[in-house]
């Protein structure tokens, strides 16, 4: 009896052992429907048992416990709880576990709006780049928004001046007024100019789920100036899981950054939210270049029961004032304040100090909410219509500065300390008479007008001199910081209709209707010591003009609906564009074959109010509008080879209407009379291949735009023409853009990574062209100066680097602990040109400027915590531009290694020598050039919390 009971005894503890410490196994296939999901966090909930999936989405768990639950997650897509039940020693293979993409994907959007046309992999037939929110969150740190963009092929993004937001960003050699920008399918290039301002738009990658590059024609069905290619932005939505994050990070130049967000995820009765806020401070690299920005992201939802209804209400803004560099120096100012081989490219020739503080005379202030609701209605299981109502009201100015003393601005020599910074305690003591300047070969004080200090728009030069007399001083002028206001009012709708009219074929069709007024007039911000501004602006008040007192700080307008009377100077008018469009495109897919045509036409009409330049009697101080009409049209096809192999082709024709400025030069309200709509014809094709292994594309493309018009300078003063009394315009400028680009990645273990890119460009003017010459006053054309022809054929387009590569990859080195690196090479970049350097048909062409390449490295670490494993921390570090290169990232001017010295009156030209016999150079570069130099080293840090 009493050995049974011993039996019993070790059996029951055998049994209790064995269930305890089973060793059943765990094992499934990750995937996105798609492909496998390499590198998917998977943990057994309520344990720390947890794993990641292999190169093929595998994955194996042990489990100490016959049945349970395993949670999934990886970054971009929903986390998944699955449920297993495992035998003493057995294996559970749960098959293939298929995520869902949250809004880091930019499916689930596309599946609620036909208005984003979202590139779809092997059957959009364009060039596609996609840069989700993980990438974004975790390499761009300080960096601009544009610049995640930079590993991406005939992609060239600089900081320009480099202050907060400045950056600018250049798609096959095309500048970013000819680049669409869409958020969420809304396009926002201003409808003035086409131009888009980043720092209005610093709080985006904050919010950006994923972003898309389509370079060329791109995907949109809009009529948008997609001449280089379309950055479509799609942000995030209220409807995303439950959850938030918080997050900090700061880095170099005492940059600081705080964002906090929270989503309640798809409630049970259909309403959801999401909201978003962050706040970014820094001195800025470049020398006076301080900074403030905000973010804020407010999305609200409602999804009806049937899920027939979605109705999503999102606003965000980025209010922010930011100080700039403006000015770009010679390259021998900034060796100057630095050494021959070391130049400082910091250096800022607008920064200096006022009373003790740093003061910058140069800066951007600005707030663009914008704000829509979108209605996608599924009227029945083949039609959808998808609508947005958009609104932006955006309200903000340029810091600047007007007028001088004795003909120096506020940033020559006479006004600069030893280190080359700007005293403006001298201008300031200057402006109220307790000061003196020399010049004129003699220090001079200022004297009254009306028995006060009087500023205004002289620079206190009153003539071009003369051998006898070569300077011409006064010594009444005086230097004010002013503000060019360019606000706006700017409303739009958007109604796509998509219906699919058998299994093959699907029709779109869809209303554009856009309206913008704009409001540019210039206020006076700081009168640096003087005590009135007079301003002889106002046609109806000359000649008398106006004494004006009053002065406005340069403060973010939060609230954008108080239009405020302001005493304006300078120029006083608004600016009202209206668009209507429509579009339709019909879609074909069948077995491995998609195809589309697309066409889309629209009406601009331009309309200007001036109550400055014209007596209210005047026709011309209220113009009507100037209606002008221009589409597109554009088709292409992709074939899928195989399972691995696609190629694609695409072709269209773009008709643009000319900018407002081309319109109305000069800003007067003469129409043009030389008007014509841009033409742009574009042709690609490509190759892509997908694998286990490999994925990469290969693309041709080669793009003609005719018809460019350009505005320039004065001619120069002569005993006919009156200095600054003129402009001049060319016409006929054409350019062809061609080029081959390829971008390819590899896994090359399950931990080991690499990606690269490769683009050649080939992008010159065609043909010659000629320039006109008009009075200033009232457009009516110049005697003598008509039809002059510039000789461009064969230059390089300049502004970009025309060959761009990079290489780069990541490695695993511990469990959710990743390094990363990459090298970007930047070549065949030339100067910014101004058609007036080619007035000889045996000109120099295109300065080229010195290659470079920079490399960028991460460490990234992922900590998985809380009591199911599902929430986690995350640590970033970026370090850009490890070598500290130090390179020029552009030239605003075209000066040769071998071009002549200038001589003075009477000199033989070529008597002082070149630039280079002078020793006038650096890295080959004339020194004369003014340029603006890229940052060196850089760093940041980061620390996230989700949850």
């Amino acid at each position: 009896m009493k050995k049974m009971k011993n039996w019993l005894l070790t059996g029951l503890f055998f049994m209790i052992v064995s269930t305890v410490f089973s060793q059943g196994k765990v094992t499934g296939t990750i995937t996105d429907g798609t492909g496998s999901l390499p590198g998917a966090n998977v943990v057994i909930k309520g344990s720390t048992t947890a794993t990641s999936t292999d190169f093929d989405g595998k994955f194996t768990l042990n489990s100490t416990t016959g049945t349970g639950e395993i949670v999934i997650s990886f970054l971009g897509y929903q986390n998944q709880t699955v449920k297993f039940t495992v035998a003493n020693g057995a294996t559970a293979n749960l098959g293939t576990i298929v995520l869902v993409a949250n809004s880091n994907e930019l499916s689930e959007i596309v599946v609620k709006s036909s208005i984003i046309d979202v590139a779809k992999d092997r059957k959009t037939p364009v060039a596609v780049s996609t840069i989700k929110a993980a990438e974004i969150q975790q390499k761009l740190g300080t960096q601009e928004f544009p610049e995640i963009l930079r590993n991406t092929p005939s992609v060239y993004v600089t900081k320009s001046g480099g202050g907060f937001g400045d950056a600018r960003i250049n798609i096959r050699g095309f500048n970013q007024n000819n680049i669409a920008v869409m958020i969420n399918g809304m396009p926002v290039n201003d409808m003035e100019n086409g131009s888009v301002y980043w720092s209005n738009w610093a709080g985006l990658s904050d919010v950006t789920s994923a972003m898309q590059v389509q370079r060329g024609l791109g995907a949109s069905k809009l009529a948008t100036p997609s001449v280089g290619g379309t950055i479509n932005i799609v942000t995030k939505s209220s409807d995303m899981k439950e959850g938030g994050s918080f997050s900090s990070g700061f880095g170099n130049a005492r940059n600081f950054k705080v964002q906090g967000s929270y989503n309640t995820g798809k409630l049970a009765n259909g309403l959801s939210a999401s909201v978003l806020l962050s706040q970014t401070m820094g001195d800025g690299y470049v020398q006076g270049t301080p900074f403030v920005g905000s973010n804020y992201f407010i999305a609200l939802g409602y999804t009806t029961k049937n899920d027939k209804h979605d109705f999503q209400l999102t606003v965000t803004g980025a209010p922010q004032w930011h100080n700039q560099r403006s000015t770009a120096s010679t390259i021998a100012t900034y060796q100057k304040y630095g050494t021959l081989d070391d130049p400082n490219i910091r250096y800022n020739a607008d920064a200096g100090y006022l009373n003790g503080e740093e003061y910058n005379i140069r800066k951007n202030y600005y707030h663009k909410p914008v704000a829509s609701f979108n209605w996608d209605y599924k009227i029945n299981e083949t039609t959808k219509l998808s609508s947005v109502l958009y609104a932006s009201m955006g309200r903000g100015a340029g810091a600047s500065a007007t007028g001088g003393v004795g003909g120096n601005v506020y940033n020559s020599n006479v006004f600069l300390n030893a280190d080359g910074s700007v005293n403006y305690d001298k201008i300031q003591a200057w402006n109220n008479g307790t000061g003196s300047v020399f010049f004129d070969g003699a220090n001079q004080t200022r004297t009254q007008i009306g028995g006060v200090y009087q500023n205004g728009f002289s620079t206190g030069r009153t003539g071009a001199g003369t051998t006898a007399d070569p300077y011409k001083y006064n010594t009444t002028s005086g230097i004010t910081q002013t503000s060019s206001i360019n606000s706006h009012d700017w409303f739009g709708a958007l109604i796509n209709l998509n219906k699919k009219l058998s299994q093959t074929l699907t029709l779109d069709f869809g209303i554009d209707a856009r309206t913008y007024t704009g409001y540019h007039f210039t206020v006076v911000n700081d009168r640096l010591g003087g005590d009135e501004f007079y301003d002889n602006s106002v046609a109806s008040l000359k000649p008398a003009g106006r004494h004006l007192t009053e002065t406005y700080a340069t403060n973010v307008q939060w609230n954008v609906f108080d239009n405020r009377d302001y005493e304006k100077i300078s120029f006083n008018s608004t600016g009202k564009v209206r668009w209507y469009g429509v579009f339709t495109q019909l879609e074909y897919s069948k077995d491995n074959l998609s195809a589309f045509v697309q066409g889309a036409i629209s009406q601009q009409g331009f309309k200007r109010e001036d109550d400055f330049v014209y007596l209210p009697t005047d026709p011309l101080a209220s113009t009507d509008y100037e209606n002008i009409l221009g589409g597109n049209v554009k088709g292409g096809a992709n074939y899928n080879i195989s399972e691995k192999s696609n190629v694609y082709v695409n072709a269209g024709y773009y008709s643009r209407q000319p900018f407002f400025n081309s319109v109305y030069p000069n800003n007067r309200s003469t129409v043009n009379p030389n008007l014509t709509n841009e033409k742009i014809i574009g042709f690609e094709a490509g190759y892509g291949f997908r694998s286990r292994y490999f994925n990469g594309t290969v693309n041709v493309y080669n793009t003609t735009w005719n018809d460019r018009y350009l505005k320039g300078n004065a001619l120069p003063a002569s005993t006919t023409i009156a200095a600054n009394t003129t402009y001049t315009e060319y016409l006929g400028l054409n350019e062809v853009h061609s080029g081959i680009e390829f971008e390819g990645s590899s896994n090359i273990t399950d931990k080991f990574k690499v990606f690269g890119m490769f683009s050649y460009g080939i992008w010159e003017y065609k043909g010659d062209a000629t320039v006109n010459a008009y009075y200033q006053t009232d457009n009516t054309p110049v005697p003598g100066f008509t039809g002059t022809p510039v000789y461009m054929d064969k230059v390089k387009v300049g502004d970009a680097a025309q060959l761009t590569a990079s290489l780069g990859g990541s490695y695993e080195v511990l469990t959710r602990v990743t390094v990363d690196a990459s090298y970007n090479f930047n070549d065949k970049l030339y100067a910014g040109l101004s058609p007036t350097n080619f007035s000889s048909p045996d000109n120099k062409g295109a300065l080229e400027l010195p290659s470079y390449g920079l490399l960028d490295a991460g460490l990234s670490y992922k900590m998985l915590v809380g009591k199911d494993k599902d929430k986690s921390v995350n640590f970033r570090f970026n370090l850009n531009n490890v070598l500290d290169k130090t390179y020029i990232a552009e030239s605003r001017t075209n000066i040769f290694a071998n071009d002549n010295l200038p001589v003075s009156a009477g000199q033989t030209p070529g008597s002082k020598g070149t630039y280079a016999s002078n020793g006038m150079l650096y890295d080959g570069v004339a020194n004369v050039n003014q340029v603006f130099f890229g940052f060196g080293r850089t760093w940041n840090f980061s620390l996230r919390y989700d949850f």
